[in-house]
Formats: structure tokens, sequence, C-alpha cells
């Protein structure tokens, strides 16, 4: 009876964290969501919210490391529940990372006080994609889904390559009118934010791949 009662309290702080990943990772998506909005629109007090709002995913990052730690000294689990741990333990630092860049991105907004200019409004696809990500990785963690994580993974591809074509779009704007060199390195700053967002998502679906497998691709 004791071992019973032990182990459906450790399902249920298992189940606790996966709940908390879904927490921290909707927080991440609408951060994104919400910054990508406020670059489209420029709009400043989104922006603002985005950035304040970053609070929560570094309380969420601190929260979930400290139930991780708990399950791995009192709850002695299973290879299996081990690896699942320890991999949530390496995603929340991802995840944390990318409510960071989102908030750089909102901070960006902020001075730049003004829509994104039409020519470059396909930037936001960049950060469509990349929320993206983000959510399907903790999805395939939850979910406990390879195949999810994989797809993931080759998307990075997709983000890299939007990154190459708008810097270089950006070079050609700044060779063609120098006076706007400030706002168009703005705007540079803002798509590799996204890249390497799409770089932390990468990641956390490597440690689903971890997490299933014992072993990561470790492709990025």
């Amino acid at each position: 009876m004791v071992d019973k009662k032990m182990r459906d309290y450790y399902e249920e702080q298992l189940n606790k964290l996966h709940t908390q990943m879904i927490s921290m990772g909707g927080l991440c998506e609408k951060a994104i969501a919400d910054a990508t909005k406020a670059l489209t629109d420029g709009d400043v007090e989104l922006a603002k919210a985005v950035m304040e709002g970053d609070a929560k995913i570094n309380q969420q990052e601190r929260d979930i490391e400290a139930l991780c730690i708990k399950l791995l000294l009192h709850q002695q689990p299973v290879a299996g529940d081990m690896r699942r741990i320890s991999a949530a333990l390496k995603m929340v630092t991802d995840m944390e990372r990318v409510g960071d860049q989102a908030a750089d991105i909102a901070e960006i907004v902020v001075q730049m006080n003004e829509k994104l200019p039409d020519k470059f409004l396909h930037i936001c696809k960049m950060g469509t994609l990349a929320m993206k990500m983000v959510t399907d990785s903790v999805n395939a963690y939850v979910d406990l889904d390879l195949k999810l994580a994989g797809e993931v993974i080759h998307s990075d591809d997709e983000v890299d390559e939007l990154f190459l074509k708008v810097r270089g779009e950006i070079l050609d704007a700044i060779r063609e009118d120098s006076s706007k060199e400030e706002e168009l390195l703005d705007l540079f700053m803002i798509t590799k934010y996204y890249e390497r967002i799409g770089d932390h998502a990468t990641n956390i679906a490597e440690w689903v791949e971890y997490a299933m497998t014992g072993e990561r691709s470790e492709e990025n």
C-alpha cells in the first residue's frame, strides 16, 4: 500500500511537471505572438507588455527546475522517467531564452516606435514559424511524439533560409540608402532573434529525442 501511494504521488508530480511545461510553452508562444504583432502594428504598449511578461517565464523556469530536482532526488525515477525529467531541466533553459529573445524583439519595437515597413512584413513569417516550432517541441515532449520532434528539427532549415534571405535584403537596402542604416540594423537584430528562437526550439526537440531514445542528434 505504501509503494502504491508513493507511486501515485510520483505520477501526480510527473503530471504536474507536464502541466507546468505546457504552461511555460504557452507563455513563450504568447510572447512571440505578441512581440510579432507589436512589430507589425508598431504597438509600443503591447511591446512593453511582452517585456514585463518575461518575469513570468523566468519564474516558471525556476518552478520547473525545483520540481525536476525534487523528483530526481527524492523519487528515484526509473531510467525512462529520469531521462524525461533530465530533459525537462535542459528544455526550460532554452524556453527561458525564447522568452528573453521575444522581450528583446519587443524592446527594439519600443525603440523603433513605428510600424514595420511593408517591404519587410515577411520578417513576421519567421516569427510565426519560430512560434510554431516552440509550441510543437513542447507538445512533442508531453505527448512523447518523436515524429513531431523530428519535424521541428527539420523546420529550423526553413527559419535559417528566411534569415539569410532577409539579411540579404537588409544589406541591399542599406547600400541603397545609408541614411536608414540604424533602422535597418534594428530589423536585422529582430531577424537574428527569430533565428535564435528557432535554434532554441530545435534544442528542445533534440532533448525530446533524448528523453525517448537516450540519444540526441544535436544537429544545431
